[in-house]
């Protein structure tokens, strides 16, 4: 194991410490950050960082480009992500007291991939997602025999008739789930929202066996004496044995909250295992409630709405990332237009006609 190099642990700790209090960036991007030093240092042995030059990086590039992960090539976004956060890093060093003559501002330049790859990396390639009847199918196919599988069953209908991000989930405590009114409060002050944003959200009447089943949930666990600072979807309960390990029932829960978002991907996977069904990421599920609630909206106000519900600041975040159409959905749709006999209406007509809504939108409040 090479021994670290003292120069560079001082100067990396004084830029955590910059990320952490001056520019205020959470915990997880601050390891992302990281992450792209430490790998940095693994190409150069530890040496220096005063010894960066534009060659350096270019072999890095190459070196970062040949890497494996799980026997397998890292990424191109991934690399995008490793440059740029290194990027961030020189840039930062190259105006610190003892690197100023070390490291010019225009070798940090060469820390960039390609503007072809760069596209690549960074474009959005629309994502798979469940359908209704596929979370129909899925929450059915579980039988509440214990409060484990009632949780369950709450958890996934929840998350699709909401279209929170799981992190979200499993951060609420009940008191921010409003039954009577079908509302959210994401109060970042006690959930964990992207951005820390305060989001307040409601909850779609998609399915009212659904619905029946979160309220329902809550309604027990308020009924057990859980406390309204309590989760709304708490742990498995731990078992405690003589040698002092402990593990998760599955017939019961415990007044705690999960620590990080496995948990909830987990329950996911499992039970769509035990209904033969394929498996879909808590995430996907949002987009499938943004997509579905979209076809309902008939006028800006309403779109508007939805898309504060969702913690988008513009209307454009919601129709660019989450109004895209999956693969087959996209096959679907445009296999069954018919092209016999003459259009509904010109494309000057059509333009015309979209043209007059966006400009309504941009009066909105």
């Amino acid at each position: 194991m090479r021994k670290p190099n003292i120069n560079n642990e001082k100067i990396k700790r004084k830029f955590i410490k910059r990320l952490r209090e001056a520019e205020g960036l959470a915990d997880s991007t601050i390891y992302k950050i990281e992450q792209a030093i430490f790998l940095y240092e693994d190409f150069t042995e530890n040496s220096d960082f005063k010894t960066y030059n534009p060659d350096k990086a270019i072999t890095f590039k190459n070196w970062l480009k040949k890497r494996k992960f799980n026997e397998k090539p890292i990424s191109i976004s991934t690399r995008h992500s490793y440059l740029r956060n290194l990027k961030k890093f020189f840039l930062w060093l190259s105006s610190e007291p003892g690197y100023i003559n070390k490291i010019p501002l225009d070798s940090v330049a060469y820390l960039r991939l390609r503007l072809k790859d760069e596209k690549i990396a960074t474009q959005y390639v629309p994502k798979d997602f469940p359908t209704r009847e596929y979370v129909k199918k899925l929450v059915s196919s579980i039988e509440i025999n214990s409060e484990v599988d009632q949780r369950d069953r709450a958890i996934i209908s929840f998350t699709f008739l909401t279209g929170m991000r799981d992190s979200a989930i499993v951060t609420l405590p009940l008191a921010c789930f409003d039954e009577e009114n079908l509302t959210v409060e994401q109060d970042p002050g006690r959930v964990h929202t992207k951005f820390s944003k305060y989001i307040f959200s409601i909850v779609f009447n998609f399915d009212n066996e659904m619905l029946n089943d979160v309220i329902r949930w809550k309604k027990h666990l308020v009924g057990k004496g859980f406390g309204m600072q309590t989760p709304l979807f708490p742990r498995s309960k731990l078992e405690h044995q003589k040698d002092g390990l402990c593990f998760e029932t599955a017939t019961e829960v415990e007044s705690v909250f999960w620590k990080n978002t496995g948990r909830i991907r987990a329950i996911f996977e499992k039970r769509a295992e035990d209904a033969e069904l394929p498996y879909y990421a808590p995430h996907t599920f949002r987009h499938l409630t943004i997509y579905v609630a979209l076809q309902y909206c008939r006028n800006f106000i309403q779109l508007k709405g939805l898309s504060q519900s969702f913690g988008h600041e513009d209307i454009i975040t919601t129709l660019r990332i989450y109004a895209n159409f999956s693969r087959q959905q996209l096959k679907q749709i445009l296999g069954s237009m018919d092209f016999s006999g003459e259009p509904p209406e010109t494309l000057e007509e059509k333009i015309d006609r979209i043209d007059k809504l966006l400009r309504e939108s941009k009066k909105l409040p």
